[in-house]
Formats: C-alpha cells, structure tokens, sequence
C-alpha cells in the first residue's frame, strides 16, 4: 500500500474526469490542492491501518506495544539499560523459544547471556556430587577421587569447569555459600572482558627480557572466547574470557598462539613460529638477579605475569611487537574497541611506525589541525619547553586512530602543551608514559577522552620505578576548561582558577593518603565528578558537583580525606565520602568504606568493586547502580534482572545461586 502523500494526491488527481481537471487548471489548479489536503488524511489512515497489523508481530511493533505483549505471555519487564544486553524486544522475542526450553541447563546459560550480557556458565551441581552411581546409567566422568596426574582438571578446581567430586553441602546456595547439593543450579558469570591489542610494542626490560605490556608492567594474558555454534551446546573454557595460565597454554598452544588468536610474538619483523614458543614461569629469581627459567634456544612467555624472555642464542632482538588480550571490566583508558562515534574531523597530519618522528608532527599542527596516530606502537618523544605551542583560537586534536593505542613515552621530563588564548585542546586514545601532561597559556578547553595518563610509574630502560605521588596532569593555566572522559590518570594538579570535570574516569594516586587533586601548595580548581573514582586526598576550591563518585581518601599530617574551601554552593549526592571530609551539602551519601577486587594499576580487577563491597556502595548510585567509574554497566540491575528471569526458567524445587567467576 502507497503511504506516500504526494503519490496518492497525484493517483486520486488521475481519477478525476478529464472535463474537472481541464476547468480545475483554468482556475489555478484550487481542486488539486484541496485533494493534496485530503491525500494526508488518507495517508494518515493508511499508516494507521498498516501498524496496527505490524504489532500484532513483536518484531514488527512499536516500541509502546512491546510491554504489551510481553504481558501477554507472561514476560515480566527488566531493566534493560546494561550496554550490550538487547533488553525490551529481544527479550520478549526470545521468551517463547525459551520457555519450550525451560528447565534445561543450555536455556539457562542462553538465559543467563541474554539478560547480562555476561558470558556464562550454568552448572548443575548435583551431577557432581561423590555419590553411588546406578549402573544403567553410569556417568564415568564424575570420579569419587581426584586424578592427580590430570593437570588442568586439578587447576579447574573450586571454579565452573571442575570435575572434582564433592561431599554434599546443607547452607543455601542463595547466600553463595553452599554449592554442593541435589537441588542447586549455579549460573556463573564473566565480567571482566577480554580485550584485543593489536601490534603493539612489547615493554624492554633489557636486551633479553620483555613484557607484553609496553608499559614494562606485569599483566596476565586472557584468552581469545569464540562464539557458541548451536543454541544446545554448552559453554567451555574456549567460550568464555579465561585468564590464561602456564598449563592452559602448554596443553593448547596451538590454539591459542597465532594471528587472531590469544598472542603473537614478532621479532624484527618476522613472526616467531609456535615451534619456538614455550610456556614457562618467567618469576623473579632473586638469586640470578633475573628471571627463571629463561631459555638458550626457545622463546619464553609466561601468561600469567605477561612477560616474555628471548633465546639467549639468538641475537639481540632490535624490535619486538606483540599482539595479546588482556582483561578489564570496561571500555576505558584507551584500547581497540570502538571509537568512531566520537572522532569527526579528518587527519591532517599521521605519525605511524615507519614515520616515528612525533616532534615533527606536532610543529605541523600547531596552527590548528588534527594528529593522528596510525598504529598501537610505542613512539618515543624528547621533552622540550614547551613541545607544542598552540596559536590563537586554533583548535589541535592529538588522538589515536580508530581501533589503535599508540604509547607516548617521555625522555626527559614532561610533555609541555603551550596554548595561546582561546584555543582548543583534545587528546583521544592515548597512553602517556615517563613524565606529565602539563597544560600552561590560556587555553579555552582541554579534552581528554579514552587516554591513559599512567599513575604513579616511570618507565626506564633499566626498569619500572614507582613514583606514587607523582602529578600525571597539570594545569597551570587559570581559567581553563578541563575535562576527563573515560580516562585513567595520576593525580591532577590544577591551578586555582581552572574548572576541572571528570566523568566515568578513574584517578589514582597510588595511596588513599596521598593528594589526588590539588594545585601547587593551594586548593585545585572547581571539581566536577560524575560516576569517577578517586583514590587519595582531594583538596578543591569548590567541588562544584559529586554525583555517583567514590572517593577513597584518608586524612594525613592535619589534611581532611576530601576538603572543598567552600561548603555554601555545590552539592554531593549519592556517593561515598570517607568521614572527616568537609564537603558542600550531602544528599543521600554514605561513609562506608569501598572495597575492591584490586588497586594495582593493570589488573583485571582494577578499582572493580568487590562482591562483598557494602550494598550502600554496590547500589546506592540514584538510578541503584553502583557507584564509581563502573556505574554505566548497571551491574547490579543485571544482576536482579537475572534473578527475575531464573525464576521463570527453573523446573520446580531447584535454587539457584549467581556467581562472578571474575
């Protein structure tokens, strides 16, 4: 059917005798307009008619008829706001194939994937209860004792892959606590991610010795999850982000090592063959003033501490690049995951591996222009002052290309940005290493979105040095514009007069006693946090706004946890504020104390809150989320929309009991 105005006027117009439309074009055409009207009301019936037919189908519906529907057959409504999780249409969608499923344990995990957008496992725990077997119906997998030469079943132990047996257990799996029982069905879930880096420099401890992070870090490897092929199977190790371990990539290194796999060595640009890779413990040898276990003739990787130790017999490699997964609960910091919405102009300049020269290219678009980092290499850049100076109203974008994380590594001090009055800064999906971004002029705006700004560590040739403390941004430019977005940053100086906002960032001063955000032996700048974490003491003219913000701080040498000079404007509201602070009025805050899954800066884990954190912390954000840099995963409303749907798909008398694998 034509719903479209102009065709139906022209088609009701042709039907009309040919004597009204001769008189009706001597008069000016008045009878074509009047039908032009009436088409539109016709139109408007057409499209009414259409719909109504349209939603009587959950794919074709309006979005209003959705909850409808779901009403009709039993549906109940979720949140639905978790990025990732389809929530509303799909979920009413798939409700009826469900549900001919309900019961089964592959519906459970589909279930379970559906509504978090966790990856999942759904375990049956009776099948692996130590208990006499019927002999028509034997399972020989489920052994009463433990297979001590079965190396990767030992290591699976106490997780959702083990095959041990176990005594049965009385304490309800609802509290988590007790598992083992005839009527316990557990569902475990898999929130840290396992994000891709892709040619990336590997971190050069010496001539020898690597790591795959180029920040010469410690950080384990996560596997590569493929995707389930049928709506039956199970989920394995395969499916599901794993860190990985020693044994796992011993027994499946020719899985797991090779173009789109978990990891790739290439060394002067030729890529190492899985031959001549070996898993081994690379720990420190205190003894050897190294590391153990390196070999003469093979290339070892350790996945666990991701780091790697070239043959002894070979020559000195001048290049390393490596391609992994390491694991993290969001999309911040800067990494490969996508970008695009949020970079518009065209490069103007480019900087890639085979064009390394970064102090060049920042001359060139100190005019006004866009710099742009082709690639996830580590470019080295000798400090001057300043390193780029911005001309007036001109606008300068340093950013890395979409998909990419380029590491900057400082020689000699910090990066000194110089604007003149009325320009415009951004910085987008870079990692800054060695020294401080330092802001100094008259900028108008300073942005950083997706950027790494290491806290509390210096690279070296010689190794990694911890500097806690140390400012990893300052702002020295009074009135200035500054705001964070999805970064993971040091502490912050910022001169008095600047306005500092951050949102879903995380800023780490290494030591909750020590200063986070402050200005030069004065209070910081106004302060804007929204759904951040701060760890270390906060020291601001005016925190402007706190809105579902966890600072973790502890008064040192007379200073307050978080200190505002001024308490008569400005507001914090659903956010957790140590006692002691001196803060603007407060709106539904808590004191309780944050706990996490990890502090250390690389972790899987980092500033994650722990599972036993309080629920004024894990739920007490305004739309009961969780405070912190993680509020946009709404975990905990995917927690409870999982629990409302569990209860819809479990046969009658089994518990279920949710658990976070990571």
């Amino acid at each position: 059917m034509n719903t479209d105005a102009g065709a139906v006027a022209a088609r009701m117009y042709e039907l009309l005798p040919a004597v009204y439309r001769l008189r009706d074009a001597e008069r000016g055409y008045p009878l074509r307009e009047l039908i032009a009207v009436v088409a539109e009301q016709v139109t408007v019936v057409q499209e009414g008619l259409e719909q109504a037919y349209d939603n009587l189908f959950i794919e074709t519906c309006a979005e209003w008829v959705v909850p409808y529907i779901g009403d009709l057959i039993g549906a109940r409504p979720l949140h639905g706001r978790a990025p990732g999780v389809a929530g509303g249409r799909a979920d009413v969608a798939d409700t009826l194939g469900l549900r001919r499923r309900k019961g089964t344990l592959a519906a459970l995990e589909q279930t379970a994937r559906a509504v978090t957008g966790y990856p999942a496992v759904a375990v049956e725990f009776f099948l692996r209860l130590a208990q006499t077997q019927w002999m028509n119906h034997a399972r020989p997998e489920n052994l009463y004792t433990v297979d001590m030469r079965d190396e990767l079943a030992l290591e699976r132990i106490a997780g959702p892959f083990e095959r041990a047996a176990r005594t049965v257990e009385v304490r309800r799996i609802a509290s988590a606590r007790g598992c083992y029982n005839f009527q316990n069905i557990g569902i475990f879930l898999f929130r840290i991610q396992s994000l891709p880096l892709v040619g990336v420099s590997a971190g050069r401890v010496d001539d020898r010795r690597y790591t795959f992070s180029p920040l010469g870090i410690d950080s384990p490897l996560y596997s590569n999850p493929i995707a389930e092929t049928a709506m039956t199977q199970f989920a394995g190790p395969e499916h599901v982000p794993l860190p990985l371990t020693r044994l796992a990539l011993r027994h499946g290194l020719p899985g797991l090592y090779g173009p789109n796999s978990a990891l790739l060595l290439t060394v002067d640009g030729v890529p190492v063959p899985a031959a001549d890779v070996r898993s081994c413990d690379l720990s420190d040898d205190p003894g050897a003033g190294g590391w153990a276990h390196a070999s003469a003739d093979h290339y070892g990787v350790d996945p666990v501490l991701g780091r790697i130790a070239t043959p002894t017999n070979n020559p000195v490699p001048t290049d390393v690049v490596v391609s992994y997964r390491h694991g993290f609960s969001d999309t911040i910091g800067g990494g490969a995951y996508e970008r695009g919405a949020e970079i518009a102009a065209a490069a103007t300049e480019t900087v890639s591996a085979s064009s390394p020269d970064v102090q060049a290219a920042l001359d060139t678009v100190a005019g006004g222009g866009v710099l742009e980092f082709a690639d996830s290499r580590t470019y080295e850049l000798a400090t001057s002052t300043p390193n780029l100076m911005i001309a007036d109203d001109a606008r300068v974008e340093i950013r890395a290309r979409n998909g990419q994380r380029p590491t900057l590594r400082l020689t000699g001090g910090d990066l000194t940005i110089d604007a003149a009055a009325g320009a415009e800064l951004a910085l987008d999906g870079l990692v800054l290493l060695g020294g401080a971004l330092r802001i100094t002029g008259a900028p108008k705006t300073v942005t950083l979105r997706h950027c790494t700004l290491v806290p509390g560590i210096e690279r070296t040739r010689e190794g990694t040095a911890a500097r806690p403390g140390e400012p990893s941004l300052v702002i020295t430019a009074a009135g200035a514009e500054v705001a964070l977005e999805s970064c993971i940053s040091g502490p912050i100086r910022a001169a008095n007069g600047a306005r500092m906002t951050v949102r879903h960032s995380i800023i780490d001063a290494d030591d909750p006693a020590l200063p986070v955000f402050g200005g030069d032996g004065e209070p910081g700048g106004a302060l804007v946090v929204e759904g951040s974490t701060l760890i270390g003491r906060v020291h601001t003219r005016l925190l402007e706004h706190a809105s579902n913000a966890i600072f973790v701080a502890a008064g040192a040498g007379g200073e307050l946890p978080v200190r505002s000079e001024r308490t008569q404007e400005g507001c914090v509201r659903f956010s957790a504020v140590p006692e002691g602070s001196r803060v603007p009025r407060r709106h539904r805050c808590t004191s309780a104390a944050a706990r996490f899954t990890s502090l250390r800066f690389g972790a899987p884990g980092y500033c994650q809150l722990a599972t036993s954190c309080d629920e004024a912390i894990r739920r007490g954000a305004d739309d009961e989320s969780e405070m912190g840099v993680f509020h946009d995963l709404f975990q905990p409303q995917r927690e409870s929309d999982l629990r409302t749907r569990l209860d819809e798909f479990l046969r009658f008398g089994m518990e279920p009991g949710i658990f976070y694998a990571s």
